[in-house]
Parts: structure tokens; sequence; C-alpha cells
């Protein structure tokens, strides 16, 4: 059996109790205002790096999406500017419930990083948990990582309509940005046809930690047939890793595509459902 991609707070403070600290990234986002940095200053997990989603994690955006997957030298390079080296054990985490966090999980995989994990319930469970927070800047020295063959799968935009038709495409966003009622963020509302809405936010519960594997293969289980692919996708690449994170903990593979709603609405050929 795979090791769980998630790590309480708990096991990740044993961890340092123990001399075995992994490598550990910050990668607190606001889907409204973006990387977070402020929050990392004002205090962040001991020792942890702070990792910009917009500017390392993703793409100029455009034509493919809002967060367009970043390029094998800024991802290699941010990764090694936090400390990361082939084989480091990587935590990574946000303030919670992990939607950020997934992102860089996800892209670690997709550039054929097999340690890493997500801090369950993010930094909000490693404050309730009365662990200490740091404020001063973590120095660390630089990594020695390597992009490989990809552990994670991404569709195509030229192959996403048959997809929809021959297997099964998530759409991760709120029910109502999936029924086009409101768009706070993307120019166009709607979504792509043949989608199924399951938003992330029935991957968690009230403290944001992810749901037992078995409530969530149920879940999961009423919406992909047997022998149907998955993919997922979201508004703009970020959040669908959640729900990849989540389908794995269900036993379930998923590919993600990435440019999401966001990239798909630049076409105005694409249809909109």
């Amino acid at each position: 059996m795979s090791p769980s991609p998630l790590i309480s707070a708990a096991e990740l403070h044993d961890l340092f109790e123990m001399g075995r600290a992994p490598v550990v990234l910050d990668i607190r986002f606001m889907l409204q205002t973006g990387s977070d940095r402020a929050g990392y200053e004002a205090g962040h997990i001991p020792n942890a790096q702070f990792v910009d989603l917009d500017a390392e994690l993703a793409a100029v955006p455009g034509p493919g999406g809002r967060h367009p997957l970043p390029d094998t030298e800024t991802f290699v390079a941010a990764m090694r500017g936090a400390g990361v080296s082939d084989d480091s054990s990587v935590v990574v985490y946000d303030g919670g419930p992990a939607t950020a966090a997934a992102r860089g999980w996800w892209l670690l995989r997709y550039y054929g990083h097999a340690d890493v994990r997500v801090l369950d319930g993010g930094l909000a469970q490693w404050v309730a948990a009365g662990f200490p927070i740091g404020t001063e800047p973590s120095i660390v020295a630089a990594g020695s990582f390597t992009a490989r063959p990809s552990l994670a799968s991404v569709l195509d935009v030229d192959d996403v309509l048959d997809f929809a038709r021959d297997n099964v495409l998530l759409d991760a966003r709120a029910p109502e940005r999936f029924r086009g009622e409101v768009e706070p963020v993307d120019p166009v509302a709607g979504h792509i046809p043949g989608a199924v809405n399951r938003p992330t936010t029935e991957n968690v519960d009230a403290d944001g930690k992810f749901l037992d594997p078995g409530v969530l293969d149920g879940t999961f289980g009423g919406l992909v047939p047997e022998g149907k692919k998955v993919a997922v996708y979201c508004g703009s690449g970020v959040t669908a890793a959640h729900q990849i994170l989540a389908l794995e903990l269900a036993g379930i593979d998923a590919a993600l595509y990435p440019g999401s709603w966001s990239g798909w609405i630049t076409d105005p050929t694409r249809p909109r459902a």
C-alpha cells in the first residue's frame, strides 16, 4: 500500500523532535489577493520556506489560463532555492484546507518527486495543536532538485471535449460558479460541456482536514462508473489539485486539465454550458 499523501501536525512535529525534519514549504495563497507572503512573514512553521504560487508555481497568465503550469526551469529554480533536493522529504502546507498546498504537492509529483506530503488541515491545525510558530527568515542551503519523469498526468485542451463525452470530467468549483449563476474571478460564467460538478469543499471536514478515505471513496464512487477515467479542472488549475489529492485518497487516479475554466474561455470558439 502506498504511503498517505497527507501528514498530520502531530506527525510533522514528531519528525522535528526526532531530528528528521523534512523540507517544509509554505504555499499560502488567497483566491482574491494571490500569494500571501505577508502571512508567512507574520508567522510560519519554523524553518519553512515560502514559495510564491503566482510567481513560482505558475507561468504568466494567458491562453493557458490564470495559472498555467510553470516551465521546468522556473519550478526547478524555486525548489532548489527552497532547499529541495532529489532525496528530500518534502511537506507542503498553506493556511488550510490545503487548496494551495495541493498545487505544490501535485507539481512536485508532476516533475517526478514522489516523497512529498500535504499537512492535513494546514497551518491552522499546527497552531491548534499548540506547536511553535516562527517569524524569523529561514535560511537554507540551496538544494539540487532535478526534473524527472512525471508521476502525474495532464489532460490536453484539445482532448477535453472527447474526454468529457467518454469519461468523467469533474469541475471542482463551487456549484453556483459551475451553474454560471455567479462568476467572481473570470470574465465568462459557466462550465465545460459534459463536466460534472464536485466542489473541493466536500473533500474536507469543518476543521479543513480531509475526510476519511472510505468516505471519499463513497462520494466519488457515485460519480465515477467502473472503467471510466477521471480528469479534474477548476477555475485556474489550483484547487483542482486538491480534488486530485482527495481522489488519490479514495484510490482513484485522476488527470489535471491545467488551463481549467480560465484557459478554456480564452478561445471564444470553445463551447460553454
